[in-house]
């Protein structure tokens, strides 16, 4: 089976990590004469990251947030949150560098389970 036949079987199978993949791994392999159980284990981690963002990014398309371009466009009222000290935070958050909020949260390559959320932490600036 040619590398066109295999590519397409994984686009009909969907799997697009095992796609992405395909001709980097198979070529380390191929130089570094990789067992077959070694090649199909380094096809499987890109597969599941993969499969886990876009399980991610699901999950925020149909969680309906609210849309707020700044923290003065959220509404606290009926919330157990303190506004204030909420307010406060976000202005001393290093936004855009390596310490803003999502870049402190966990990644892809966590498995958060029902229940289980990212623990995430702010640098103050």
């Amino acid at each position: 089976m040619d590398r066109t036949e295999v590519l397409e079987l994984m686009g009909a199978l969907k799997l697009y990590g095992f796609r992405s993949a395909y001709d980097e791994i198979m070529g380390v392999a191929t130089e570094r004469q990789h067992e077959p159980p070694r090649i199909v284990g380094d096809l499987l981690q890109p597969e599941i990251s993969e499969k886990q963002a876009r399980s991610i990014q699901y999950q925020l398309n149909i969680s309906k947030l609210p849309l707020a371009e700044d923290i003065e466009d959220l509404d606290f009222t009926g919330t157990p949150v303190n506004d204030r000290l909420i307010r406060d935070l976000a202005g001393k958050v290093k936004v855009g560098s390596s310490a803003s909020p999502m870049a402190r949260c966990g990644g892809a390559d966590r498995n958060w389970g029902m229940g289980k959320h990212p623990v995430c932490s702010l640098e103050l600036a």
